[in-house]
């Protein structure tokens, strides 16, 4: 394995352990406003505070990563993408201000006016990170100089990479009411518990036709399978692992329920690595026109250095990840509603 196709894979791991993570703080998120009370919401905030900071930094890992390894896609991506991830970016930044600030007043206006933040600083980016995803696999208007044709954000907002992003908001969903399942308990575990059914069929089926869409539409997503044969065995066990959660949930099993959420975004974001190799952005003008992991990369000794770097590196974040979620293990309680 040479260093570029080694540094498209931690690229995409970095990226992949972001939507593992914060997948579930942004579907908790989006779930926020369909609670019963101050109380309640109090307690759904207090599942994630914790941890919501810390696991977006593998989101800033994987982008500098990504400008670092291959910086001519991460030009491109921020000429293509850029109202989008200053949408996102304002999502983010609103979200954990909403965090933050509002328990800082009891007024109910005050309050309400964050959770309302909180919820939108949530679902947008989620679907946004979807409507990205669904335009790298339809290929952006990339030129023989590496830019992007000049677009508008609207543009961006085709029909199937819209249905990715409701895709992404129904995988994010399900995995934060899979995590409030995880840390919550009583009646509100129980009314979760019901959100997450439902979240797992509203998932299963635009799942379905998602992936239908795709296989149909852009059969270079697949194209790849028989090159790769093992990759099969990726897809049977992401299957199993959608097929699992509503036997998890059913059963009580609370950890395995969420874990099976992970595997499912894992899978999905390998499989949609696979497809894309070797490109890492692909034109839609003109298939030579498109960014590889070789021709978009760093000089080999710049890759050299920083996988010194990240061998170095890595190891402090996931120790801090994990010694995080250790310390902040257990259940949540909610309170009495004082409002």
């Amino acid at each position: 394995m040479d260093l570029n196709t080694l540094w498209f894979l931690l690229v995409g791991v970095m990226f992949t352990a972001y939507a593992v993570l914060d997948g579930f703080d942004l579907g908790v998120g989006i779930l926020h406003l369909f609670t019963r009370g101050d109380a309640e919401r109090r307690a759904m905030i207090s599942c994630i505070g914790p941890v919501w900071d810390g696991n977006e930094v593998w989101l800033v890992t994987g982008v500098g990563a990504l400008f670092g390894a291959f910086p001519d896609a991460y030009s491109t991506l921020f000429s293509g993408f850029y109202t989008a991830y200053m949408l996102i970016l304002v999502g983010l930044i609103f979200r954990g201000v909403a965090i933050e600030f509002r328990n800082l007043e009891a007024s109910k206006r005050w309050r309400r006016s964050w959770d309302v933040l909180f919820a939108a600083g949530s679902a947008v980016p989620t679907f946004i990170f979807g409507i990205m995803v669904g335009n790298l696999i339809t290929g952006l208007p990339i030129g023989p100089d590496k830019e992007v044709v000049s677009q508008s954000f609207l543009a961006l907002l085709r029909p199937y990479p819209v249905l990715v992003g409701f895709f992404v908001v129904s995988l994010f969903t399900l995995h934060g009411a899979l995590w409030l399942n995880f840390k919550l308990h009583g009646e509100m575990q129980t009314r979760v518990q019901k959100w997450a059914k439902r979240c797992f069929w509203f998932f299963a089926l635009l799942n379905i036709v998602t992936t239908g869409a795709t296989i149909a539409l852009y059969p270079h997503m697949i194209a790849n399978f028989g090159h790769f044969r093992w990759a099969w065995v990726l897809v049977v066990l992401t299957g199993l692992a959608v097929l699992n959660v509503p036997r998890t949930l059913h059963l009580g099993y609370e950890l395995k329920a969420r874990l099976n959420v992970g595997c499912i975004i894992a899978g999905t974001f390998a499989l949609f690595g696979i497809g894309l190799f070797p490109d890492l952005i692909r034109s839609s003008l003109d298939p030579t026109c498109s960014l590889t992991l070789q021709n978009a990369a760093s000089s080999q000794s710049t890759l050299s250095t920083m996988l010194v770097m990240a061998i170095v590196g890595i190891p402090f974040i996931l120790s801090y990840t994990v010694g995080i979620y250790w310390v902040f293990r257990g259940k949540v309680t909610v309170d009495k509603d004082e409002s």
